[in-house]
């Protein structure tokens, strides 16, 4: 996925994260796709995924296809 214009408005913490700050991610679901960075170094890369991508990883989170180490 190609990357696109975010600012710092377009991102939503985590409800997970809030309760967790030492693992903390921010979205920014946008026309263009999807954007995820880590909100303790916003500065850093952000990641940027299609829709269908998107789907595709919160379809499998939801299913437990992912370890957790939390």
């Amino acid at each position: 996925m190609k990357s696109f214009k975010t600012k710092e408005g377009d991102f939503t913490k985590s409800s997970w994260s809030k309760n967790n700050p030492k693992t903390c991610v921010e979205v920014a679901i946008k026309s263009e796709g999807v954007a995820v960075r880590n909100s303790t170094e916003k500065n850093k890369k952000i990641v940027f995924f299609s829709h269908d991508e998107w789907k595709a990883f919160t379809a499998g989170v939801k299913g437990g296809e992912f370890e957790s180490t939390y």
